[in-house]
């Protein structure tokens, strides 16, 4: 993992707004819970939901489709999201995204 997932997932842990070079996380508090989105060069590649010591990861397909980069891939697995490469296809959690 590189230093700035590092450094992106330590900010959604403490609650804390984050942007270094092309990484950025914005804290958006709702009710009882709080969602995080975060962005690769401006663009929303996921949306994180922290309730309690659980985060759930919503992975902007679109985005992803878009850009399927070396760095989008890496930031949304440090998320913990399950995306695998397989002969040139990405999946998120075994369903089909788009080709690499």
């Amino acid at each position: 993992m590189r230093k700035i997932e590092r450094e992106m997932l330590k900010a959604i842990a403490y609650g804390e707004s984050f942007r270094k070079d092309n990484t950025e996380v914005d804290v958006v508090p709702e009710g009882s819970s709080e969602k995080f989105n975060v962005y690769l060069h401006g663009n929303h590649i996921a949306t994180a939901y922290r309730v309690g010591s659980m985060l759930e990861v919503d992975a902007n397909r679109e985005t992803l489709a878009s850009w399927p980069t070396v760095t989008t891939k890496s930031r949304l697995r440090a998320l913990g999201v399950d995306l695998t490469q397989t002969k040139g296809r990405i999946f998120i959690d075994g369903e089909f995204v788009c080709e690499a």
